[in-house]
């Protein structure tokens, strides 16, 4: 199957492409997940936004390009075939953001979108709890509602990129006497506020991408308070359909790494088994599967369609398909990659691959849980 696009598209892709050209850094950001790797990942997001391409999507008034989600999908594919810096403001830009769109006032959306635009604010993400995990039905941290302002105790852990962002969004417990999925509600809290301690947790490389974060009697306005109290979950299973379906990975960064794959299996054929060969040929057929499969859903959303429960498929899927291709790419390098240097094929960048892609199976919902949701949901068994 071929897709073909519209002369306005081809134009489109042909102006994202001669920015990134020139915009582009040509060297190599530091981790964003270091203090000055951070920092300079926000610089990036800056230059972003100054071409209004923080998210095309978004409407003109709030950074944005006002464009649909067929173009956003041409402009992650310009994105990743330029090799531009990971965007680290993607916990707002693509999950945030959306949910804004949907469920906040005028007032929230000029606020908080603009400054995730330019980059002023970057966001970490408040679900997990020490005792609710893929199980965001069991979170425990409260906010009490007292004169105009949540009164927040508790704590949250592997919040992504808690450790240097500037705000969390999160679930937290404001009907004391509500259990599972009741009596949550969507609240926004600035990590500056007196009384939150935020501590890194070290990744397997080494390097703080997640935190916890502890709350002791934060004061938080009622105004940060997205959709009505009480109405968190629904808000946050919005939020979790584009994290798993949409948004968070597009096709674009799966079709890079397979073309990267591809070219690694090219220089080192004699090397290589039919075994492997085929698994190349797999990773370039899945990926191709999934693009075709996420222009599928943008249609649908574009037809008045909405993103349900089919969205723990993709997840499954791209989680899977990421893990499998950098574990051929070690494979295709052999046990010497990780002493090597080569820069040509950039073995450490395929290690870093490899060590990430075991967190895919677990954040967005750890797939066993995508499992049930696919099994109770689309097949219809019983619990």
């Amino acid at each position: 199957m071929k897709i073909n696009f519209t002369s306005e598209q081809d134009a489109f892709r042909l102006e994202i492409r001669s920015w990134l050209e020139q915009n582009v850094p040509s060297k190599t950001l530091a981790s964003l997940d270091t203090k000055e790797g951070f920092e300079q990942h926000r610089e990036w997001e800056k230059k972003l936004n100054s071409g209004n391409w923080s998210m095309v999507t978004w409407p003109k008034e709030y950074g944005g390009r006002g464009l649909d989600l067929i173009e956003w999908l041409i402009f992650e594919e310009e994105y990743y075939r330029a090799e531009a810096p990971l965007r680290v403001n993607q916990n707002g830009v693509f999950l945030l953001g959306p949910t804004l769109m949907e469920f906040g006032t005028h007032e929230q959306k000029s606020k908080f979108l603009n400054a995730m635009a330019t980059g002023d604010h970057i966001w970490a993400q408040g679900w997990s709890e020490p005792g609710a995990g893929s199980d965001m039905a069991a979170i425990r941290t409260t906010a009490v509602l007292t004169d105009g302002f949540y009164t927040i105790n508790g704590q949250k852990t592997w919040s992504s990129r808690a450790a240097y962002a500037d705000w969390t969004f999160g679930l937290f417990r404001t009907d004391l006497d509500s259990e599972r999925h009741r009596g949550l509600s969507f609240i926004l809290v600035p990590l500056d506020l007196p009384g939150i301690t935020v501590r890194p947790i070290a990744q397997l490389d080494g390097e703080p991408g997640f935190a916890e974060i502890y709350f002791d009697d934060v004061k938080v306005p009622v105004e940060n308070l997205l959709g009505g109290d009480g109405e968190g979950w629904k808000i946050a299973m919005a939020t979790a359909g584009f994290e798993r379906g949409l948004m968070l990975r597009s096709p674009a960064r799966f079709q890079q790494t397979a073309a990267k794959l591809l070219q690694l299996y090219l220089d080192n054929e004699r090397d290589c088994s039919p075994v492997m060969q085929a698994k190349i040929v797999e990773a370039w057929a899945q990926s191709e599967s999934y693009a075709l499969s996420i222009y599928h859903t943008a249609s649908k959303m574009l037809a008045g369609g909405s993103i349900g429960s089919e969205s723990s498929l993709g997840k499954i899927f791209w989680s899977e398909l990421d893990h499998m291709m950098h574990q051929t790419a070690l494979k295709i390098l052999g046990a010497s990659a990780e002493l090597s240097q080569d820069s040509k094929h950039d073995a450490a960048a395929w290690i870093k691959g490899f060590m990430f892609s075991y967190a895919g199976p677990i954040y967005a919902g750890t797939n066993e849980i995508q499992k049930n949701i696919i099994a109770e949901r689309l097949l219809g068994l019983p619990k």
